[in-house]
């Protein structure tokens, strides 16, 4: 049976008390930390790399929504409220579930199923795909009230907008506040080139190679966009793609 480990973030020791309870019927759910705070929690999931997160959303000084915002990778994430308002935005974010306090054993049943599904979902791809697991990873975006839980394998590219970053994802164009060689040292280098100093690409996106002006070539991505990549980055893509 496979284990799954757990983090929960919940300012509630009661509820805290009634999540354990409620996976105690579950055995493949192993809790490996608890926080009753945000920044408490984000210290923890950087320790353990759960593999889901039971999440509050409405905590003092900082709320769930902020938490997600500090991870470079967000586990698979089910809120925990007993603000039901919340519901439609946290939606937005992508997460698994949405669990209303108190949670019955039936609810969380189903909120547990989903999960293994989904797990066992990204294993199958892992069997298929060398590497996948780093691209079945997701970070958070948000831009302005519009928040979105992206897998890094969605990311057709990046591009630098003066001090901010620009992610293009499922015809999305967003900004977020992270220098370009700081988003670098986090993705799979076998996917994510460097195509010049201003942009990196998903190479699984790309739909077009075409030879360009003094030895550069010209990438059109399946979304559409077209990159140049440098003449001194051309060399690496032929050689890194066995042109």
């Amino acid at each position: 049976m496979k284990t799954v480990k757990v983090v929960i973030v919940e300012d509630s020791r009661l509820a805290r008390n009634e999540l354990k309870e409620l996976m105690k019927s579950h055995k493949q759910l192993v809790l490996v930390g608890e926080a009753a705070n945000v920044d408490d929690g984000f210290e923890l999931i950087q320790k353990e790399q759960p593999d889901v997160l039971f999440l509050d959303i409405n905590m003092p000084e900082k709320n769930g929504f902020e938490l997600l915002e500090m991870l470079d990778e967000v586990p698979i994430t089910i809120f925990t409220t007993a603000y039901d308002e919340y519901a439609i935005q946290s939606f937005e974010y992508n997460t698994l579930d949405y669990l209303l306090k108190p949670i019955s054993e039936e609810r969380f049943s189903v909120a547990v199923q989903k999960l293994m599904n989904n797990l066992e979902k990204e294993q199958t791809s892992e069997e298929k795909e060398e590497k996948v697991f780093n691209l079945e990873k997701q970070i958070f975006i948000k831009d302005g009230e519009k928040c979105w839980l992206v897998k890094i394998k969605s990311i057709t590219m990046f591009e630098i907008v003066g001090n901010y970053t620009r992610v293009f994802f499922e015809n999305n164009k967003t900004l977020i506040y992270k220098s370009l060689t700081q988003i670098e040292n986090k993705l799979p280098q076998d996917v994510f080139f460097r195509a010049n100093r201003q942009q990196i690409i998903n190479i699984n996106h790309v739909k077009k190679v075409v030879s360009w002006f003094n030895g550069k070539l010209k990438i059109e991505m399946i979304s559409g966009e077209e990159v140049e990549i440098s003449r001194r980055q051309s060399a690496v893509f032929k050689e890194q793609l066995s042109f």
